[in-house]
């Protein structure tokens, strides 16, 4: 263990410790300060710890044994420490904003157990990342399941929260024990149960048992990352777990599930086959399309957001899928670069998701709502609060230059690779999956033009959304934070792809950076690389060189080289994007001015539709927004009934209608239903032969005897 690694790392769980600690003795309501400066400088240390791991040497250090189960250790390689690094990123500003938002919880809620729970919860985080055995990192598991299901149901007064967090701690335990049984088919009695030893095992046992194990691993932390099927959970949690602890769940727990996903089936036990790989594929595929589907047609912002999670796993899956499925087929390569879009998408949701919840949370501490019928105008009297917010909602509609545009494009590009492999039937499922990939990206910003629009545009719909009031600066400071980091990973994706590849290279055998980040600015990689002359001269013709001399790196455009007949296959530059869409910004402004100083305008009121005063009950709703596709969408989305309620003036004229829609998700109507429908059934017939005579229990007995008996007799 080197020192720059150890060091920071030992400092995370001391302060988490010492917040746990300090939290039994201080004044509950201070615990929300101990939470943002303790949760802050631990987030800190652990962003150091990860830098260090992910440049630096791996840090591996055995701990102690644990009879009979085997040596515990740690250790963070780069796959480890990119996880690590991207969670350290979202528990500075959540740590940040713990110390205003809990405050409203002093006068009823035990804020000293939160905190605890709190710092429980971080440091379970981060061993389950740096594990490097099956016994720590399940043990580390449990903790942060339990520690996850207490904080979701921390306000214990409301039924919804209790029955959330059990369905939650239900469902993570279901998958937590098909995890344990991949991990102990892929162990030996006699060998240890430390993730090297698991992967050399894993080169011997059958295929059979692999194809057990890839089911059991992936499913199992499918329930985590909240993908299709198992994705009930978070649209349950979200909304009645306090807003932080949202932006957790959302940002760096449904993370685990990936990090689970990535280290069994592409690290330890992967299979050369194409068939897992399009089964991860469709999952995240029918994933990303069902959770943007749901998303779009909700107004409670924080169900929204936990449906646009669901959305954003499925979009890093199917990633993840493609990947599995060209490096069995042969093109590590292009595997690499599915790998880096996926990665590259999951650290982007964890930024622009945190972001968003913050926002909802300082929204709702303004305004008193999450309610998108119920705000509008917000933008007025919360204007930092909106415009942060605004950065969250172009980044995750993948709008350009922010970062959701360059993983969601390059996402999308690979999956068009698929004229790379040798089945036409795989081609057809990517073709599918690619168009299910893109109607979700449209259906996002529609999803997300609706939020912004609805929510702090117009004219305010409530009391709450007309006398909102703007946060203090410590809810800013967090946006603000959370918002820059939007930016850079828009606009320098070249710079963060060569940090992917590190992570990526080990499991997919190929560096990816020269199949994406062509050498611009750099002659002599150029040379080393085998890239033409004139293919480099016609870039820079377009100005491809710009930053040459006062930039470090290969240069600012991600583009991928073909053959002879098709030498660029995807090209794009979100750094020139951004200088561009500068210019024309400062080209507008800059007629604007000159129009407005060279001839006379007047201001007068705004036209109504004939109306002679426009009165927030006849505006535009977020219900009213999403209701084409939930038109559309009818035979997915099967909304119940609608329920109208119509006041009157002078019994002759409506003033407003208000139509309510109960959804059930398609996943419970499919997938769940059936099953609990038969076990209802069997339940019942179970039922009727408990009739509570002593007589006819005897005759089971009996029965069951004669049967056993009978049976073992035939055997013989």
């Amino acid at each position: 263990m080197t020192v720059s690694a150890g060091v920071p790392l030992a400092l995370f769980f001391i302060l988490c410790a010492l917040g746990a600690a300090i939290a039994l003795v201080v004044p509950a309501k201070r615990a929300p300060i101990t939470i943002s400066a303790f949760g802050s400088v631990g987030a800190l240390a652990l962003f150091l710890f990860a830098a260090s791991a992910m440049f630096g040497p791996p840090l591996q250090v055995k701990l102690w044994t644990l009879f009979p189960l085997g040596m515990l250790e740690i250790k963070a390689d780069t796959l480890s420490a990119m996880f690590v690094l991207i969670s350290a990123v979202v528990f500075l500003p959540v740590s940040v904003f713990s110390s205003r938002y809990l405050e409203k919880y002093s006068e009823t809620y035990n804020l000293r157990y939160f905190c605890i729970l709190y710092f429980t919860l971080l440091a379970s985080i981060a061993l389950i990342l740096i594990a490097a055995d099956a016994v720590l990192f399940l043990i580390a598991w449990e903790i942060m399941s339990v520690a996850s299901y207490l904080l979701v149901a921390f306000e214990d007064e409301h039924e919804e929260s209790a029955r959330a967090g059990y369905v939650m701690l239900a469902m993570s335990e279901a998958g937590a024990i098909a995890v344990i049984a991949a991990f102990v088919l892929l162990a030996k009695p006699d060998g240890g149960l430390d993730f090297v030893a698991l992967k050399s095992n894993a080169q011997s046992v059958s295929d059979p048992i692999r194809w057990t194990v890839f089911l059991l691993s992936f499913f199992g932390f499918a329930v985590k990352a909240g993908l299709v099927p198992f994705n009930s959970w978070l649209p349950l949690a979200h909304p009645v777990a306090p807003t932080n602890v949202s932006a957790l769940l959302s940002a760096v727990i449904v993370n685990l599930g990936i990090y689970g996903i990535v280290r069994i089936n592409l690290d330890i036990a992967p299979l050369n086959n194409v068939v897992p790989g399009l089964i991860v594929l469709v999952v995240g595929s029918a994933s990303a399309l069902i959770g943007i589907l749901y998303a779009t047609v909700q107004e409670e912002l924080k169900r929204l957001l936990a449906h646009s999670t669901i959305e954003n796993m499925g979009i890093v899956t199917a990633g993840i899928g493609a990947s599995m499925i060209f490096l069995s087929d042969g093109h590590a390569v292009v595997a690499g670069v599915a790998l880096i879009a996926a990665l590259y998408h999951m650290i982007n949701h964890s930024v622009y998701k945190a972001l968003l919840f913050i926002g909802t949370g300082a929204l709702e501490a303004g305004t008193g709502t999450r309610d998108l019928d119920k705000l509008g105008g917000v933008i007025q009297r919360m204007p930092w609060t909106s415009a942060f917010f605004l950065v969250g909602v172009l980044s995750i509609s993948a709008l350009p230059p922010l970062n959701g545009f360059v993983s969601e494009w390059l996402t999308l590009q690979t999956i068009l690779r698929s004229e790379l492999l040798s089945s036409t039937g795989i081609k057809v499922l990517f073709a599918v999956s690619g168009a299910a990939l893109a109607l979700t990206a449209g259906l996002a910003v529609t999803c997300f033009a609706k939020v912004f629009a609805m929510g702090f545009l117009g004219m305010p719909r409530s009391n709450g959304a007309a006398n909102a009031m703007e946060v203090s600066l410590f809810g800013r400071v967090p946006l603000a934070w959370l918002s820059i980091c939007c930016l850079l990973l828009g606009v320098l994706p070249t710079y963060v792809i060569p940090v992917l590849d590190q992570v990526t290279a080990p499991l997919a055998h190929q560096s990816a950076t020269g199949a994406l980040v062509p050498p611009f600015f750099d002659p002599s990689e150029q040379q080393q690389e085998k890239i033409p002359a004139a293919f480099i001269q016609d870039f820079h013709n377009l100005g491809a060189q710009i930053g040459a001399n006062v930039l470090p790196g290969r240069g600012l455009v991600i583009l991928h080289r073909g053959g002879i007949n098709n030498p660029v296959v995807f090209a794009m530059s979100t750094s020139y994007m951004a200088l561009a869409l500068v210019g024309i910004l400062l080209l507008v402004l800059g007629a604007f001015w000159f129009i407005s100083r060279t001839r006379q305008s007047s201001v007068g009121p705004v036209w109504a539709g004939g109306l002679g005063r426009l009165v927030p009950e006849i505006t535009y709703t977020a219900t009213g927004f999403s209701n084409p596709v939930r038109v559309i969408f009818d035979s997915i989305l099967n909304p119940g009934s609608g329920e109208d309620n119509v006041e009157a003036v002078a019994r002759h004229f409506r003033t407003a209608i208000v139509r309510r829609y109960s959804l059930v998700p398609v996943v419970d109507r499919w997938v769940l239903a059936p099953p609990v429908a038969v076990l209802r059934v069997v339940a019942d017939l179970i039922r009727r032969i408990h009739v509570g005579h002593v007589n006819a229990y005897a005759a089971y007995v009996l029965i069951v005897m004669l049967t056993v008996l009978l049976i073992g007799s035939v055997l013989r």
